[in-house]
């Protein structure tokens, strides 16, 4: 904890004194042009990854990755996904898994969660990934970590579809849905391009004539 501590001290003493300006203007607004839906595990750092600074990515982190599918009962992610696309009119949201995931791990052997109930239960918005990986292969294990991975992040996005506010500007060409997988090792970002179905390097998915058609069902 000291070098948490320590890193605010240090945060107050030399880096808010050079964006003092970005600070007052982020003061009373805010105009993000990207949700970004990841992963709480401690090793995604949004920014560090896309480079970006306070303000221009509006972030939301749980095990997984998850979007539950819209429902009638209100929760923390379906409020977030409706006030970043309905209030703060993000123009993109990514939908990024990555290498290694546990909550990947657990939708494999969901018989290991007993011990973690809720744990168990979140992990059903991802049965869907692992019954397609299964369908393919006749089975599904740890082998087919990074199938399940990749799956997840295209089975998440298919619930985004269903929340209305984004059901609607999908329609309008209005916000663009991207699917991603971070590679913790090696720092690699696989897009997923629609056209070929698969998953390919970013730099083969985001030039200036491509990057629309990458979005995702669009």
């Amino acid at each position: 904890m000291d070098h948490v501590i320590s890193g605010v001290a240090k945060f107050q003493r030399d880096v808010f004194p050079k964006n003092k300006e970005v600070f007052k203007k982020l003061a009373t607004s805010q105009n993000p042009e990207v949700l970004f839906i990841t992963c709480s595990d401690s090793r995604i750092d949004p920014n560090m990854v896309t480079q970006t600074g306070p303000g221009d990515l509006f972030i939301c982190r749980n095990a997984g990755n998850v979007v539950p599918p819209h429902s009638n009962q209100t929760g923390g992610m379906t409020a977030s996904i409706e006030f970043a696309v309905a209030a703060l009119g993000v123009e993109h949201i990514v939908i990024c898994g990555h290498t290694d995931c546990g909550a990947m791990k657990g939708a494999l052997a969901p018989e290991a969660l007993d011990e973690l109930p809720h744990v168990k239960e979140w992990l059903g918005h991802c049965r869907g990934a692992t019954e397609v990986v299964k369908h393919k292969h006749g089975s599904v294990g740890s082998e087919h970590l990074e199938e399940v991975t990749k799956e997840n992040v295209l089975l998440q996005i298919q619930h985004l579809k269903t929340h209305p506010s984004v059901a609607g500007r999908l329609a309008c060409k209005e916000v663009q849905i991207h699917g991603w997988v971070y590679n913790i090792e090696t720092g690699e970002v696989l897009c997923y391009d629609a056209a070929s179905e698969s998953f390919k390097p970013m730099e083969e998915c985001y030039t200036s004539d491509t990057a629309f058609k990458t979005a995702v069902g669009l």
